[in-house]
Order: C-alpha cells, then structure tokens, then sequence
C-alpha cells in the first residue's frame, strides 16, 4: 500500500488527480476502523494530516468556513460553539475524547453515513459541501451531496476540503439515544432549529438526509410531521416503530427547549 502524504492543498488536488485510487485520511476513525476489519483495503492512502488549508475556520461576510480536517474537539470550542451550537452539542456525543481529537467533520460527511452525528446540525443550517479538485472548486448542498447510505456526490479526483454554513442564530439543540451516553452509534438523532421557520432533520431513520420545515405557528403539530417524515428500519440497534416514536419525543422536547 503506498502512503502519499501531501504538503499543501494544490499538492493533495494534484495526487489525487494522479491517483484516483487513494484513499483520503485524516482522523482515521472510519477509515482505519475499515481497514481494520478488511471492509476496506485501498492501493493507496492520500493522508492530509499535513495540509494546513484543510484546518481550523474563519467567518467572512456572514458565512463561517468549516476547513474539512476541523475536529469534533475543536466544533466544541467556545466561539464556534456559540455560532453553531448544534454542532457543538452533537459533537460533544461522539465517542471518547481520543476520538473527538481525531475525528472530523469532513471525515464524517465523507463516510456519509445515516449515523453521522454533524449531519443533522448542518442540514438544519443548510449547509454546503466545498469539493476541490485540479480542474477547480463546487460548492453542493449537504442535502444533495449525500447520495444514499455511504455514498457521496464527490467525484474520483475531488476532496472535501470545507463545510460552508450561513448561520441562522436561532435557537437550536442537538438530541440523540443510545444504548449509552457516550461510544456508541445513534439509535436515532436528531437537530431541531427554532427561528422564524422550524427546522429539524434526523440521523439514523432515513438512507439519505432529510430536513423537515415548518411555520412556527405549527409548532404542536411539528413533532408529528418530523416522525412522519422519517424513513427507519428494524436492525440490531433499534426496531423502526422505536425509532419513530423516539424522533417524536425528541422533537417535543427540542422544541420545548429551543423555544423556552
């Protein structure tokens, strides 16, 4: 397996263009879990541990730059925490500290999993995805660019190299259950968002996202709306009537909270 460790964003562009193969790296916290179990076994990883354009973020013009290699350790951090504090909250759910060191929001969008646990709090921002490659740089909605269970709108020779979002400044919260409070997949999540217009989307009850909308002059009828709009299956973690019944009370609940 060959290891192409990249020192700038032009030079990660440039070998991934050359190498469609390789296997984009950072955390590691999906992609070694893969290789590890032999799910997973690329002819090359394309590690971006050393591109510097791939970390931290910035606020320009309204708008906050989320670079793909943020960790979750670093969404929880105050200023961020208090532009986005759905990210924070979801980011404070996910595994251990080690993990939360390690992992990161473009990893997770990139894995594109139903589970992932910053995908609802994005959503419910309408975020986008920034993809770059050497013939130029797109931006896609989050909603568009998750195709379907663990899979990506990204071309062969792109990389995810931000999360644009708008912030709303409205009251949000992030929810989730579990078998436990911490190293453990979402049952089910959920992020709701309470400004002039309801907002919430759900993890695990759908194969692709979906954000539910509505005015908040129908707040008690939202959590019924959100239910309904989920699409769950029976699996070892949790049956779908569960799963349906739990976004319910979730929703009450955020509301509750959000619009307190």
């Amino acid at each position: 397996m060959d290891i192409l460790t990249p020192l700038s964003l032009d030079e990660a562009l440039a070998l991934k263009a050359e190498r469609p193969d390789a296997q984009p790296i950072q955390g590691g916290t999906d992609v070694m879990v893969g290789m590890n179990f032999d799910r997973l076994r690329p002819p090359a990883l394309l590690n971006l541990n050393e591109v510097p354009e791939l970390r931290g973020w910035s606020r320009e013009n309204g708008t906050v730059r989320l670079g793909a290699g943020l960790t979750y350790t670093e969404a929880m951090a105050p200023d961020l925490a208090a532009v986005l504090p759905a990210l924070a909250e979801a980011a404070r759910t996910v595994g251990s500290p080690q993990i939360r060191n390690r992992g990161t929001i473009g990893g997770n969008l990139g894995t594109a999993s139903p589970a992932g646990d910053s995908l609802p709090p994005l959503l419910v921002e309408d975020a986008e995805v920034e993809c770059a490659s050497v013939r130029g740089v797109r931006r896609i909605s989050l909603g568009e660019f998750v195709t379907g269970v663990k899979r990506n709108a990204l071309a062969d020779d792109e990389l995810i190299t931000a999360v644009v979002v708008r912030p709303s400044g409205a009251p949000q919260t992030f929810m989730k259950v579990g078998p436990r409070n911490a190293m453990v997949i979402a049952v089910v999540s959920l992020a709701v968002s309470a400004g002039d217009e309801l907002r919430a989307s759900f993890g695990s009850a759908s194969p692709r996202p979906v954000v539910v909308r509505a005015p908040r002059s129908e707040a008690s009828s939202f959590p019924d709306r959100v239910a309904e709009a989920a699409s769950p299956i029976d699996d070892v973690r949790g049956t779908a009537a569960y799963r349906r019944h739990a976004l319910r009370v979730m929703a009450k609940r955020a509301l509750e909270r959000c619009l307190a």
